[in-house]
């Protein structure tokens, strides 16, 4: 019913070289600033490989990382801090904890591959049921009025423990609001393939939910030096939510 997972996230051998693809940015130290000094309890609903749950470990924090994919996980438990970090196989809008949290984030665009009104309802109750009264949800959808068609393609070459891989990323069609796109990676020995689809989520369709949700939002930046959101020019919508 609710998110398919795509191959890039469940073959083994791609999330492997996930974190070659998708290192340490500028984004995630946007959220790891987020944390602070003082320990905190934090959900990472869609934590992929763990990059940023490893580094709020090593900071002290108690961490939860939260991810559908099995092959993600594997790699997450990999990690420096990985043996500190509680580590769920579970969808966000299915995740069910005792515990509730200081900081809930959803990061690398993970919400946009929610596709229908009711998953985004669904994850909004998930973050709703688990803040503290004074804790904070972050997360980012990427500006619909940017023309992402033009931005979206690339070619990469990676070094991996296979030998080079040659990455690339191409845009299918966009049919209403919602971009379909396909993935290859070529392989010594074989090429392998992954097919999405993203949702382009307006301010005012996340707004709408989030009320509906009983939930406020404190700030919406526009990039990762925390600029102020521009309709026009911001390519990131970057929502910072209190519990209301």
């Amino acid at each position: 019913m609710f998110i398919h997972l795509d191959e890039h996230y469940i073959n083994p051998k791609l999330a492997e070289i996930y974190d070659l693809d998708s290192p340490w940015s500028k984004d995630r130290d946007f959220y790891l600033s987020l944390a602070g000094d003082v320990q905190k309890r934090i959900l990472d609903l869609g934590c992929g490989t763990g990059l940023l749950c490893d580094a709020y470990a090593a900071k002290g924090h108690n961490v939860t990382g939260v991810d559908p994919a099995e092959a993600m996980l594997k790699i997450a438990r990999q990690k420096k801090h990985g043996k500190e970090i509680t580590w769920i196989q579970s969808k966000a809008q299915d995740f069910k904890s005792e515990y509730l949290f200081d900081l809930i984030i959803m990061t690398g665009h993970a919400f946009q591959v929610l596709l229908q009104d009711r998953e985004v309802e669904c994850v909004f109750r998930t973050m709703k049921e688990h803040l503290k009264p004074e804790g904070s949800i972050v997360f980012e959808s990427r500006n619909p009025n940017i023309d992402w068609k033009s931005k979206w393609d690339y070619e990469i070459t990676l070094d991996t423990p296979y030998g080079l891989v040659q990455e690339s990323r191409r845009y299918m069609d966009f049919v209403d609001d919602k971009m379909t796109f396909r993935l290859e990676y070529k392989f010594a020995d074989e090429t392998l393939t992954s097919q999405s689809v993203l949702r382009f989520w307006t301010k005012e369709q996340i707004e709408m939910h989030l009320s509906k949700a009983c939930l406020t939002v404190d700030t919406i930046y526009g990039d990762w030096s925390q600029s102020p959101f521009s309709p026009e020019h911001s390519e990131e919508m970057i929502f910072k939510i209190g519990a209301g």
